[in-house]
């Protein structure tokens, strides 16, 4: 339950959806009831099990005398009805009895429905906006949550279980508040005219409830177009687990989270009109329930009247049958609707669970209270003593690193995979925080700086060249989304990327497919260097960017990666050493310590790890 009361908290801007529903579903119980206790009694009066009143009352009390005002209407009513009956005749006053029924039961089932329609924003506003709450989340969540959960199972937290909270939870609030009080006051009555009858009812209760459940099953639809956004939704709620490291270092939470947005609220509206149109089947299924129980009615009642029978075997006049035929129709849905209810509470309590463990999840990655803001980057990077490991108990994967990386210098690390070159990479712009140590920069540990002005002084490219589904503009101008096209043109120019930008026939709305698939891999890392380089950052983080391209497209990228760096301070991960020989200094790494330092010549005449690594490479 505690659970259940979590989820709620979402409905509170709809609350007023929930009065309204409240109002439908009062509405509807009172004609519910009342074409039962209207008919009824003109009912005993056609069959002849009670008189009807001869004189028409001479004045009316008034309303705030209630009991009299009933008993006023009540016999003003009757004496209307004998009225009638003694103009037009039975047969016809039994086929008025009919219709006026069958429009009781429909204004009965249009509140009902109405009752729903109200509700469906309600139950999609909110399941939007626990969507919304979860990928916020997500995109506010370290890089390191994301190594310890399986993407698949975040991905099934925001899809099945929230669909199930959809189906269960919000479902099921109208169901507890309206059934409870349709089966209790229902059962009342129906012990009252028959306790015999409902001792019976619960006997044939099992049979009749399946084949309310058949009828039910035969009129579910099912939404091709909201399956397909629902797809949709997920597959950019993917992209954000997999391009979480470029969207956080191009601060671009703001733009996914739009679009992430957009597209919620057409699935929503979709949903909404589905859902509608899927509350609408029980409505009718009951009207034209109805509407078979009133011929039958029809038929029945010539049979009494023919043969001048009022009472049977059971202990109830005819018409009192006919009322309670009418009761045990309306409780036969309530109960299996409230039964589904608790079942699906139940259900529904494990999915609430893991949804809620998201929005709880702790964001070790935060900004101190005093944070400062970074104008721009002035003098160095500093890591002092710096030691990481990924987990408390885990081994250290940095050993007291020290290095300074001067404004306007290259600085190359180089060693074997594993060695720790990336994850030294992902510390500078705060993907994870450094166990021991710090790292500063221009003398401020950047545990002390705002996260958006940390990474905004940053542009990193990475071997994975990670893309957007959407357009090569849109894609360009990731982290600087109102950047004019002249600006993304020209950035693409010094990426080498209007080569291949220019032959496409849509040009710069070209949409490159799902992670990039519609181009190569070098034209992927081209983009992505134009990506940075409309930034224009003073650090650039260059995290083995050529490695896996061909030699061709590796001659290209490389020559866009010389024109990013000019001017700047950069920091290169490379397994070619080949790109990195006119470095300022190289760091030569092995298992989580700089074993070697300092430029190409001075490593190679030291003839020790660099050089050997050197000689492999030039052997292969």
């Amino acid at each position: 339950m505690k659970n259940y009361l979590r989820i709620l908290r979402f409905a509170k801007p709809y609350v007023w959806r929930a009065y309204v529903n409240a109002l439908f579903n009062i509405l509807m119980i009172l004609f519910s009831f009342g074409s039962i206790g209207v008919i009824i009694p003109l009912l005993q009066i056609l069959f002849g099990t009670e008189a009807p009143v001869v004189e028409r009352p001479e004045e009316i009390h008034s309303f705030f005398e209630i009991s009299a005002w009933i008993s006023d209407i009540k016999q003003l009513a009757y004496y209307e009805f004998g009225q009638l009956l003694a103009t037009q005749g039975e047969a016809k006053v039994l086929a008025y009895i009919c219709v006026v029924g069958g429009i009781m039961f429909f204004f009965k089932n249009l509140f009902r429905y109405l009752a729903l329609w109200v509700l469906a924003p309600l139950r999609n506003g909110v399941i939007h906006d626990i969507r919304v709450a979860v990928h916020r989340k997500a995109l506010e969540l370290p890089i390191s949550y994301f190594t310890e959960k399986r993407k698949g199972d975040t991905l099934a937290r925001m899809s099945s279980d929230v669909t199930e909270l959809q189906w269960s939870f919000l479902t099921s609030l109208e169901m507890m508040v309206r059934d409870p009080l349709m089966i209790i006051g229902t059962l009342a009555i129906l012990i009252f005219l028959s306790p015999k009858l409902t001792l019976f009812m619960f006997i044939v209760l099992p049979i009749a409830g399946v084949m309310m459940a058949w009828v039910g099953k035969t009129l579910k639809r099912k939404s091709t177009k909201a399956q397909s956004q629902l797809g949709h939704l997920l597959s950019i709620f993917e992209e954000t687990l997999s391009g979480l490291r470029i969207i956080k270092a191009f601060r671009a939470e703001g733009t996914q989270d739009g679009r992430f947005q957009h597209t919620s609220g057409e699935y929503t509206r979709t949903m909404n009109s589905a859902l509608r149109r899927k509350d609408l089947g029980s409505p009718i299924n009951e009207f034209l329930g109805a509407t078979v129980m009133f011929l039958i009615l029809w038929y029945g009642g010539q049979i009494i009247l023919g043969d001048n029978v009022s009472t049977n075997s059971i202990g109830l006049t005819g018409s009192e049958l006919i009322g309670y035929l009418g009761l045990f129709y309306q409780i036969i849905p309530a109960i299996k609707s409230f039964t589904t209810a608790l079942n699906n509470v139940q259900k529904g309590s494990a999915s609430a669970e893991r949804i809620i463990e998201i929005l709880d999840a702790h964001n070790p990655i935060t900004e101190s209270d005093g944070a400062v803001n970074i104008g721009e980057f002035k003098d160095k990077i500093s890591l002092e003593n710096v030691t990481f490991r990924y987990s408390a108990d885990g081994p250290d994967v940095l050993k007291n690193i020290n290095f300074d990386l001067e404004k306007g210098k290259t600085i190359a690390l180089v060693g074997a995979s594993g060695s720790g070159k990336t994850t030294i990479s992902n510390l500078i712009p705060r993907f994870w925080d450094v166990t021991s140590g710090s790292i500063k920069i221009d003398g401020l540990d950047i545990r002390d700086a705002k996260l958006n002005d940390l990474r905004g002084i940053m542009g990193i490219v990475n071997q994975e060249s990670i893309l957007f589904n959407d357009s090569i503009r849109t894609n360009i101008a990731l982290g600087k989304p109102d950047a004019t096209d002249d600006e993304i043109r020209k950035a693409a120019e010094v990426a080498n990327a209007t080569e291949f930008i220019d032959k496409m026939e849509e040009g710069y709305d070209t949409n490159v497919g799902e992670g990039g698939g519609k181009l190569s891999g070098g034209q992927r890392q081209r983009m992505s260097i134009a990506r940075a380089v409309l930034e224009d950052p003073p650090i650039l983080i260059l995290d083995e960017a050529t490695s896996a391209l061909d030699t061709e497209s590796e001659r290209v990228v490389q020559d866009a990666l010389n024109k990013l760096m000019s001017n700047r301070t950069s920091l290169i991960i490379a397994h070619r050493l080949s790109t990195i020989q006119h470095a300022d200094e190289i760091l030569v790494m092995q298992d989580g310590e700089i074993v070697e330092r300092g430029t190409h010549d001075e490593l190679m005449s030291k003839d020790g790890a660099y050089a050997n690594l050197v000689n492999m490479q030039s052997f292969a």
